[in-house]
């Protein structure tokens, strides 16, 4: 039976193709309408009346969640240009505190920035785009104060401690200094759509009105970003789609050069492009290659008929990342799922590959900015293994342990948890990895509580990572698993591409069999199944909430894509054009049909729907609010069960949530404490027998 709470219904025709929707909810775009805010503010007083009694369980497990994490901490300290730089945070503080140190004994710390003074009376606060003049003297930053992802460009000199007069708005935060420490580029976003098209030089002796158009990118379906070699000699100016690439290429001591192409688009062709001597090397798909391979081609002609192979194509390995050094190079690759790091001479001589034992873990190359060293940093950590940063010293083969992150709480203990990873079959006979992990108390039976999470879009590899928060729910009887489906990289790039265009139902049915296989080996049950997932995970959560809902006690879909077909046919909001690689263009019919079969909103059923939680954030640019919003509303008007059904927007949020390490877990809590009602449990109090400071609660 539809739940005590409607919005109204004001009919609205969409035509396309000779094909007509009626949308009784279009209306929710409007978003100065008086009575779109009267409806959320319905929808969040809704939520709050069914979530009251669930007060005292969401403050447990955010103090729960609170008491792991180390609140007086500091990151490892990396060398970058004669200088250490680090960030700590401080107990009770919600942002960090960003420090440098010139490397010489016994040097003084330099406050860079302290994030909580800039963001005091700021409802929300994000910065990034941080960068470095080559001189040290200056830095230039980006702010967010809207959750829009539409950032304001500042300068700081650094020696002075002053903001300098720059003040650059509605850019994508990102910049690359020239190195004579004067001038910089950075990109600009349409107002409209928020597509970063124009690159434009700065110079901060100069007002930014004066500043120069130095690239357009004119088709609409392409975004451009900024990039620099390691090398410090090259500034690359990057124009990107889905499946294709084009990068310009600027000498990044001649701040009036103007930029040449590297090699000119041609669809289907993707590559990236790193500096090392007389050499560029590209990292491509060329020749059909779908796992890469490495190009490499003189630095004056580098057009792609004079590249020649350096690291051949393999059918079973995913080239991922190439790093350059003085005396070696590293290959990131990702085979059957699992991510390898492996060192090579210039010479292509093998040196040496990181160990790693398991099969649920996460391992990547950070922070190594040092082209002359022979140490290099690495990020380990699992699903039962907290993150750590390693220092390898290539020449003696020793690992050393820079910082293990430290868990509070309740003595946590690696060995109380098991992971491991199985495979389910899906509709077509593929096999779909699974990780998963539990505390070693649970025992795995049909009343075993289950979360089943997955996002399954644009080649985005989920990796198993360790979390300190999951653990809520681990240290609860809950079993946690992550579907590596199509749509993500995981089995490599064929597996992405398996997963999008007319590809893309492979994404719900890989989701769906796990789902399945978890059921019939009595992993849980029915009534004991959780699905996750968030904006284009959350088209995932809507498509199974209409194809199979009878499996699912409960679904979390938050920030959730879920009016597709509406929004890849309105190229005037964000997000639309340049996506048509990943979802089809639905102008043309073919892409219309496919996208229409499946689009969340577009197949709501009349029929029984499992207990749901929906968030959004009312800022956000990458799902728009009124797509959750209106998919929320037409659930509820057709909906045959009693079940919860819970729309908890933000109305001072975008894609990424709130901000504040604390009000994270906060938010995070509620979606915890959400399950924990669905299954009944009070296990909560057992928290008092181990800590003293949650008794109070």
């Amino acid at each position: 039976m539809p739940q005590n709470i409607f919005s109204q219904k004001i009919k609205f025709i969409h035509k396309k193709h000779d094909d007509i929707r009626v949308d009784y909810y279009n209306w929710m775009n409007q978003k100065d309408n008086p009575e779109l805010l009267k409806h959320l503010n319905k929808e969040l007083l809704h939520y709050k009346s069914k979530t009251r009694n669930q007060k005292k369980l969401k403050n447990i497990i955010y103090q729960e969640m609170k008491s792991r994490i180390q609140e007086n901490e500091s990151s490892v300290p990396y060398l970058y240009n004669g200088y250490w730089y680090q960030t700590k945070f401080k107990k009770g503080k919600q942002y960090p505190v960003i420090l440098r140190k010139k490397k010489y004994k016994n040097a003084k710390n330099e406050i860079i920035f302290d994030c909580n003074e800039m963001s005091k009376n700021k409802k929300f606060f994000d910065i990034t785009g941080i960068r470095i003049s080559p001189d040290n003297k200056f830095t230039t930053y980006a702010t967010d104060y809207v959750s829009r992802r539409e950032y304001i460009i500042k300068v700081k000199n650094i020696f002075e401690n002053k903001v300098l007069k720059t003040k650059i708005d509605g850019v994508t935060g990102e910049s690359i200094w020239f190195n004579d420490s004067r001038h910089f580029l950075y990109v600009k976003k349409d107002k409209k759509t928020l597509r970063a098209s124009k690159v434009y030089l700065h110079d901060i002796e100069n007002s930014h009105n004066e500043d120069k158009l130095i690239f357009t990118e004119n088709d609409n379906t392409f975004f451009v970003y900024l990039s620099k070699s390691k090398s410090q000699k090259y500034i690359f100016i990057n124009s990107v789609s889905t499946l294709t690439t084009e990068t310009r290429i600027l000498d990044a001591d001649n701040n009036i050069s103007k930029p040449r192409i590297f090699q000119k688009r041609i669809k289907g062709l993707e590559y990236s492009v790193s500096h090392f001597k007389d050499f560029f090397y590209v990292l491509t798909n060329i020749h059909n290659s779908d796992n890469y391979k490495i190009m490499k081609t003189k630095t004056n002609n580098t057009n792609k008929k004079n590249w020649k192979n350096f690291i051949s194509h393999h059918e079973d390995e995913l080239i991922e990342d190439f790093e350059v050094f003085k005396d070696f190079f590293v290959l990131t690759k990702r085979v059957l799922g699992l991510t390898k790091i492996l060192f090579f001479n210039w010479n292509g001589d093998f040196l040496y590959e990181i160990p790693i034992d398991g099969e649920t873990y996460n391992l990547k190359c950070v922070d190594n900015y040092q082209i002359s060293t022979n140490k290099i940093r690495y990020n380990f950590n699992s699903l039962t293994t907290p993150s750590s940063i390693i220092e390898l010293d290539l020449l003696s083969k020793k690992n050393k342990i820079l910082k293990q992150k430290k868990i509070g709480g309740a003595n946590f203990d690696k060995n109380n948890y098991i992971s491991r990873r199985i495979f389910a079959q899906s509709h077509d006979k593929k096999k779909i990895p699974i990780s998963i992990v539990y505390n070693n108390n649970t025992r795995i039976s049909v009343k075993t509580p289950l979360v089943l999470y997955a996002y399954g879009a644009y080649g985005h590899t989920i990796d198993p990572s360790f979390s300190s928060t999951r653990l809520s729910l681990l240290d609860r009887g809950f079993v946690f698993a992550i579907a590596h489906v199509r749509g993500g990289e995981y089995l490599g790039r064929k597996w992405y591409d398996d997963g999008r265009l007319l590809n893309k139902k492979n994404t719900f049915k890989d989701f769906i069999s796990c789902s399945q296989y978890l059921i019939k080996n009595k992993f849980t049950s029915n009534r004991h199944l959780y699905a996750i997932g968030g904006s284009a995970g959350g088209l995932l959560m809507g498509v199974i909430a209409n194809e199979a809902p009878e499996l699912y006690n409960g679904i979390i879909a938050s920030v959730p894509f879920v009016d597709v077909l509406t929004t890849m046919l309105d190229e005037k909001i964000p997000l639309t054009t340049f996506e048509y690689d990943e979802w089809g263009d639905p102008n043309k019919k073919k892409y219309y049909k496919y996208i229409k079969s499946y689009s969340p909103y577009d197949n709501i059923k009349k029929q029984n729907y499992p207990n749901m939680l929906v968030t959004s954030g009312f800022h956000d640019s990458q799902v728009q609010y009124w797509e959750p919003s209106k998919w929320v509303s037409k659930i509820r008007d057709k909906k045959t069960d009693n079940n919860l059904l819970l729309f908890n927007i933000n109305m001072k949020t975008g894609h990424g949530g709130v901000s504040g390490r604390y009000n994270f877990l906060k938010e995070l809590a509620e979606e915890y404490s959400f399950l924990m009602h669905l299954e009944n449990i009070k296990k909560w109090f057992f928290l008092i027998k181990f800590d003293k400071k949650l008794a109070k609660f």
